[in-house]
């Protein structure tokens, strides 16, 4: 079978699509791959720089959605179910991965948005929701709102009955995080003053940023009282140092989401998270924008498009013919 191979951490050269053995006979479930989900941390681990790397040569990819082809005894999935999955090595035409790795995808929604359910819509449940006790009828402001990750945390933040404001870098993703849901979109430039302006001075109660950087720093200038700053990643690419008085003063939050490490200790909320997922897809809620679809032959130029921050909406990996 074919699989996308990291051949040396040097990219696009170290990754090419290589034949390589069949997943071995097993007590999991083998999936027929039909589409892939490219991520932030796929291009961290093609440069050697993810928290979990392993040594060359590997397969590359951690989302894929298709079908069972076998299910082992006792089984709740059957073959023919339309499945998520979360595994390393996601890459490749044909997976095996433990019945826990997966959940059921609703009819509503294709293989490439299948895909793109896993990583980015599980972290924004687990941010929003487990972790940061979102309630219908709070203001829930998203950086990067026109990204994979943006996109989903307000998809998921209406779902919940938020009131969603989007931040953006540029007109173009203003129109991308409109489509996503947000209710209100303001542009990066003098984002704090506009989002204080819309909410009468009182500010929101949430803030998801998977940026970090000098704009985590205003996020808490611009929650309002016992609001709660969900910090999610670094994409800006700098860790940023909270002043705690602010934290102190203003009687606000600053919650940690980790979904990768918790999920992987606690099996049973990945697939809990993604019942919840799919009960906000047949709502017509949670619907992953698909930005763009590469052949598994150009998977390195999805990866660049991520590095560049030229993405917008949900890259996906088209692998199989579902």
């Amino acid at each position: 079978m074919r699989a996308v191979r990291v051949t040396e951490l040097a990219r696009p050269s170290g990754i090419v699509v290589a034949d390589v053995p069949e997943p071995e006979p097993g007590d999991g479930v083998l999936i027929e791959v039909a589409a892939a989900g490219i991520c932030f941390p796929d291009l961290l681990m093609s440069q050697g720089k993810y928290q979990v790397q392993p040594d060359p040569p590997f397969t590359l990819g951690l989302e894929a959605a298709g079908r069972v082809l076998r299910a082992p005894a006792g089984s709740t999935l059957q073959p023919g179910d339309r499945v998520a999955a979360f595994t390393f090595g996601a890459f490749g035409e044909r997976l095996l991965v433990p019945e826990e790795s997966t959940f059921l995808l609703p009819d509503e929604l294709s293989d490439g948005q299948g895909a793109g359910l896993v990583l980015n819509y599980q972290t924004a449940y687990f941010g929003l929701r487990l972790r940061g006790g979102v309630e219908a009828g709070e203001t829930v402001l998203v950086h990067g709102a026109a990204g994979g990750v943006g996109t989903a945390a307000v998809q998921v933040a209406r779902g919940l009955g938020a009131h969603v404001i989007g931040v953006v870098s540029t007109a173009e993703k203003a129109e991308i995080a409109q489509r996503a849901g947000a209710h209100d979109v303001v542009l990066t430039e003098n984002w704090s003053a506009e989002v204080r302006r819309s909410t009468g001075g009182r500010g929101v109660d949430v803030v998801y940023d998977p940026v970090g950087g000098e704009r985590t720093s205003e996020s808490l200038r611009v929650l309002a009282q016992q609001g709660r700053l969900i910090v999610i990643g670094f994409a800006d690419g700098t860790i940023p140092s909270l002043a705690l008085n602010r934290v102190l003063l203003r009687n606000v939050s600053v919650i940690g989401a980790a979904w990768g490490h918790y999920v992987n200790t606690r099996p049973e909320v990945f697939r809990s998270i993604g019942t919840a997922l799919a009960h906000m897809a047949r709502e017509g809620v949670v619907a992953p924008l698909i930005g763009q679809t590469y052949p598994m032959e150009n998977v390195a130029e999805g990866l660049a498009a991520l590095d560049d921050r030229r993405a917008l909406g949900k890259l996906i990996l088209q692998i199989g013919s579902g």
